[in-house]
């Protein structure tokens, strides 16, 4: 019998990129693997419209983000792996517990509070161009954790918030109508840090300094060459520790390769070398499934083929739960 029930999303605005695969991708599909665990993978397409209004974006992100997972060796048959928007219960749920979410909850959400200081920093009015998506999105992000009873939920350090959040709105509702809902618990690997992008900053599609996954190798040589490097020549010793160069090559490499990269940062590697080196590993890594990958870009009906099963699946989970919640704050039949 499963143990745990580990859920991981990806919002389907952008081509996936290193970050996803390292801080998602990878570990889930390891996870998956596991007798002892569920494992719960979707593509977050309502969260996407959040901040993208472009469909032709929307539904491209959806089918590279799913390619993806499935070149990567993902098993669906280990794992139920589903579109949120095919799962009517969890927009439902949404509402429901978005009648339990406290406003001031909403309003300590970190995304919600960086808007309001960017518009203030402006002197412009504090919720100018915030939409009630922005504002409620920590409810949908419960919905899609509790929906599927999910014991673990791997983040970021930066994104604890979600899942207390989480735990609270659940919290308010078990209190009202019963232990229906099961609180979740933040999974954060404190050897991992959150993968840094060509600028240094945190590797994100708002950004826009993302390495992409699967792109070419030219393009991948290409876009590792613009990681972001101090003025220190060959020979002069360089720290690794506020690298992205090193970081992103911790993040792939084993750790005798780590140990090897760091003495060669104190022994004043080159850049240029260094950046050839990191796009050698990658590409090692990787390069197997980038075939895999465009051979499903190209044929798109094997995704929607498994999205649908895996709707299902998920779908066997939801619509029991959703009724007992219908049930419990009295929506039902009247027969």
């Amino acid at each position: 019998m499963p143990t745990k029930r580990v859920l991981t999303g990806i919002t389907t605005t952008g081509t996936p990129h290193l970050g996803n695969y390292v801080g998602a991708i990878a570990p889930c599909i390891e996870a998956s693997k596991e007798d002892r665990t569920e494992s719960f993978l979707f593509l977050a397409d309502y969260h996407a419209l959040i901040k993208c209004q472009d469909p032709a974006l929307v539904r491209q992100s959806s089918l590279e983000i799913a390619a993806t997972w499935l070149a990567l060796g993902l098993d669906t048959s280990k794992a139920v792996f589903y579109r949120q928007s095919d799962i009517p219960e969890i927009p439902e749920l949404c509402w429901i517990l978005s009648c339990q979410a406290a406003k001031g909850l909403m309003n300590r959400a970190h995304a919600y509070k960086a808007a309001v200081a960017d518009n203030e920093a402006k002197s412009a009015d504090p919720d100018f161009g915030v939409t009630m998506g922005l504002f409620n999105y920590p409810v949908l992000m419960a919905a899609d954790i509790l929906m599927f009873s999910a014991t673990h939920v791997p983040v970021g350090k930066d994104q604890i918030q979600h899942i207390e959040m989480a735990r609270d709105i659940a919290s308010r509702f078990n209190h009202h109508y019963g232990e229906l809902l099961v609180l979740p618990e933040a999974v954060v690997d404190q050897e991992t840090e959150v993968l840094q992008g060509l600028d240094g900053r945190k590797m994100s599609k708002s950004y826009g300094n993302t390495i992409p996954l699967f792109d070419t190798e030219k393009k991948l040589k290409k876009s590792i060459n613009k990681i972001k490097t101090n003025l220190l020549e060959p020979g002069e010793p360089k720290d690794p520790d506020t690298s992205p160069v090193f970081q992103i090559w911790s993040a792939f490499a084993s750790a005798s390769e780590r140990d090897s990269m760091r003495k060669e940062f104190e022994q004043g590697i080159a850049w240029g070398e260094a950046k050839k080196r990191l796009f050698e590993l990658i590409d090692d890594r990787i390069g197997p499934a980038r075939a895999r990958y465009e051979a499903l870009l190209a044929d798109p009906a094997i995704i929607e083929q498994e999205l649908l099963a895996g709707a299902q699946k998920a779908r066997a989970h939801a619509t029991p739960l959703m009724q007992k919640i219908r049930k419990a704050v009295g929506i039902q039949s009247m027969a």
